[in-house]
């Protein structure tokens, strides 16, 4: 016969195992777990067993362990987590890819009926089409404005209509609408609300982010660097290669405006005084390669008769 802890050794294991995952670990997700149901909830942690491991418990458990563990050791690293414990939340300590971890327990959603009362996650929106229901049943669709025909001894709904919309409450005539066409508008399961990394807190859509987006951003930053420090005059690693450049601009205009100068000037000099010397430059380019076309055209025009010679030497196929 099992002995049955009392509810003080109970609280002392589970401080126990959260202080071990607290040292094991240095990646959390915190969970969502509203309409989560116990079957759901062992499918999911057989599906992250292997490298991550799933933790539920009273928040106020939770945060006296965590105070308790940072009192012990010296980390605090922790802490954060205390203020993310609101709600029915759970906490999945990982080792593995964050990203790949949420998209592992995205998988394990499960349809659910539009229970009365419940709080619409989205929008509900019945199709066209047959319902399978006899006319007598054409009171649920009176109630609720549902425009329908009968059709061959059966229910039919003419149009789509928005049911129910996202953050309504659930009535009775819906309910027992959707129950009735056997539709399960909802699912559920664990939804990722934080991530922490090494002391780090931050949304779970950070990690939708590609390398291509993060590049984008810090070219982006880069360039709001360079723009305040060019007009401020402050000299930064970004903004370098942009006064270098506007340095050199105004020691050529200096020289182009004065006798001074040296080679690279004397060649912009040249420029200026005859223009016309590189306006001919492109012309003469494009007759070179005319001039080498011309005798290709030619040559080919020179083979044509000697195609042709053949008929006159009485050669005909025809003859």
């Amino acid at each position: 016969m099992a002995i049955k802890r009392t509810k003080a050794e109970k609280k002392q294991a589970y401080d126990r195992k959260l202080c071990s995952l607290l040292d094991e670990y240095t990646k959390v997700l915190i969970a969502l777990a509203d309409n989560v149901g116990s079957k759901q909830l062992q499918d999911i942690r057989r599906g992250l067993r292997g490298d991550s491991v799933v933790l539920m418990g009273k928040n106020t458990l939770i945060r006296r362990c965590i105070k308790a563990y940072a009192d012990k050791t010296g980390n605090h690293t922790f802490d954060p987590l205390m203020d993310l414990l609101v709600g029915n939340v759970g906490l999945i300590f990982t080792k593995g890819d964050l990203k790949e971890v949420r998209e592992e327990v995205a998988k394990y959603k499960v349809g659910a009926p539009a229970r009365v009362g419940l709080v619409a996650p989205v929008d509900v929106v019945v199709p066209p089409g047959n319902t399978g229901l006899d006319p007598s049943q054409t009171s649920f669709f009176q109630v609720l404005n549902i425009p329908t025909k009968i059709n061959k001894g059966t229910v039919e709904i003419i149009t789509p209509v928005e049911l129910i919309k996202k953050g309504d409450k659930v009535g009775s005539s819906e309910s027992a609408l959707l129950a009735k066409l056997g539709i399960r508008p909802f699912s559920y399961g664990l939804q990722i609300t934080n991530v922490y990394e090494d002391g780090s807190v931050f949304s779970p859509e950070v990690l939708d982010l590609t390398e291509e987006d993060l590049i984008e951003k810090f070219a982006t930053g880069v360039s709001m660097v360079a723009s305040l420090s060019l007009a401020l005059s402050y000299p930064t690693l970004a903004a370098a290669p942009h006064m270098f450049i506007n340095g050199y601009k105004n020691v050529l205009a200096v020289a182009v405006e004065t006798d001074y100068s040296y080679p690279h000037a004397d060649k912009i000099k040249e420029y200026l005084k005859d223009p016309s010397k590189f306006a001919v430059a492109a012309p003469v380019a494009a007759a070179d390669s005319g001039a080498a076309a011309a005798p290709k055209e030619e040559e080919k025009k020179a083979e044509e008769p000697a195609e042709e010679s053949d008929d006159d030497m009485g050669f005909s196929l025809f003859d």
